[in-house]
């Protein structure tokens, strides 16, 4: 339910993985993590399937408000913060999106990371810092713009 936020869609998802897992067996090699295989036939499903509803929308992106609808957190503040986390995250580049969905929530190393989406070890460290660098950008500018609604 991380990827998609609604539970209809998870399952959809786990069935096309289910699927595609068991047209694709004989490709998994012995010896290997079932579990990162099986994560990665789900990345793989889960960004074809974006792409092809931004096509069918007729839209450039995915606006982040369809994916994640507000929580019925009992905090407010709490539950304001983590949908502007979720903003923040839902508007870096694609790249840098799935490398902190990878690392951070999924909790896979960089070479696991690296490995899943099929690039160096090098370039996940750096969509990471790249994130982390625009995150703290964008959370400074949000609490200037904050403090300045206040006065």
């Amino acid at each position: 339910m991380v990827l998609s936020r609604k539970r209809d869609v998870a399952d959809d998802l786990v069935q096309s993985t289910c699927v595609r897992a068991l047209e694709r067996s004989p490709q998994f090699e012995e010896g290997t993590r079932i579990d990162r295989w099986l994560f990665s036939i789900l990345h793989s499903i889960w960004v074809n399937e974006l792409r092809a509803q931004q096509v069918r929308q007729g839209q450039g992106f995915v606006d982040i408000n369809d994916l994640d609808p507000v929580s019925e957190a009992s905090d407010f503040e709490d539950s304001r913060w983590q949908r502007q986390v979720m903003q923040q995250v839902g508007s870096l580049p694609e790249a840098q999106r799935n490398a902190v969905f990878l690392v951070y929530v999924e909790g896979f190393t960089y070479q696991e990371a690296a490995h899943t989406l099929a690039v160096p070890v090098g370039t996940i460290m750096s969509r990471l810092a790249t994130a982390r660098q625009t995150l703290a950008k964008t959370a400074v500018a949000a609490r200037h713009a904050q403090q300045g609604e206040k006065k």
